[in-house]
């Protein structure tokens, strides 16, 4: 994260009154503000592989890009896809499938695909530009979080760890299956459910970890955090496959980046502290929901997203730090 600072500190300050949101705040999306009432959501992103299957490939690589579309808030208008592969391999349909699935990911969304870029590259890599739309006055940011604030997570979180394990070969059939079920599901519903009851400040939880994507929030709002671990959900095999060391480059670096920043509970486990801190893809919303709207929300939430649950609760401690008990 010091060395993605370390770059943005050359993108140029933007003094345009419509740019409601740049890359200065860390959030999740860029917002341009067209009207009074209406507001353009566009970002971006792509990867490697994090699964065998080209065409479930796709469909993650589509979800986890609209996924930042949602989490500001937004509705998503159309996409673009962001294809790198080698010109020598476009004969043998994998390319074909993973445009494929990105497709089906975005029919489901209710969008369409308008064109895209491609190049020659020995590595694969998928993504997507998303446009969405969001009201001014109404969008989700890192800013807006309060003391007190219950934080709420709609996704378990492994996939870092069992995209490893794919990688390596040990990832049974059941586990890979649970993990591409979480990461195609859209955090449509959620978003919608977020809007609806005024929530103001959130996150999607992704290549940072859940650790670092709480404290990105933390920072923002000029606030810290207590998180029960116990509480947060993991998807199957996660912890076994932590333990027998399949852990990403990415998780590493990302509690090497965490460790000024996070006290741990006696309790916790080393893998528990790894799993909090693995860099997920296509992650789940984190919310600051407010302890008046709780109930309700995580109501409306049931049989919208894979889970809802509270993880932890926002204070007024030392700015970005994290308690996990």
């Amino acid at each position: 994260m010091a060395e993605l600072t370390q770059v943005l500190r050359h993108v140029l300050p933007v003094d345009d009154p419509r740019a409601l949101v740049d890359a200065s705040t860390g959030d999740d999306a860029a917002v341009y503000r067209l009207s009074a009432d209406r507001a353009l959501v566009v970002t971006t992103d792509f990867f490697t592989p994090v699964v065998d299957d080209p065409f479930d490939f796709g469909r993650i690589a589509a979800a986890n890009a609209l996924s930042d579309v949602y989490a500001m808030g937004g509705r998503p208008l159309f996409a673009l896809n962001l294809l790198a592969f080698p010109r020598k391999l476009l004969g043998e349909g994998l390319a074909a499938e993973i445009v494929r699935g990105g497709g089906a990911m975005c029919r489901e969304a209710g969008i369409p695909v308008l064109g895209g870029h491609s190049i020659d590259d020995a590595e694969p890599k998928f993504g997507m530009v998303a446009i969405g739309e969001a009201h001014p006055d109404r969008l989700v940011t890192l800013h807006g979080a309060l003391p007190g604030d219950r934080l709420v997570l709609t996704k378990a979180i492994g996939t870092g760890v069992i995209s490893t394990a794919i990688k390596a070969g040990v990832a049974e059939d059941a586990v890979v299956a649970a993990a591409v079920a979480s990461m195609v599901t859209l955090n449509r519903g959620a978003a919608e459910v977020m809007v609806a009851h005024g929530v103001r400040a959130g996150t999607d939880v992704t290549g940072f970890g859940l650790l670092g994507h709480l404290r990105n929030l933390l920072r923002a709002s000029g606030l810290s955090a207590e998180l029960s671990s116990a509480s947060v959900p993991l998807l199957p095999c996660a912890l076994d496959l932590t333990r027998a060391g399949h852990i990403p480059g990415g998780t590493r670096r990302n509690l090497t980046d965490l460790t000024a920043d996070v006290t741990w509970g006696d309790d916790v486990s080393e893998p528990v502290r790894t799993l909090m801190a693995d860099a997920q893809t296509s992650g789940g919303l984190l919310m600051a929901v407010p302890a008046d709207r709780l109930e309700a929300l995580l109501e409306d939430l049931r049989g919208r997203v894979p889970l809802a649950t509270v993880i932890g609760e926002l204070g007024d401690g030392p700015v970005g730090r994290v308690v996990v008990r």
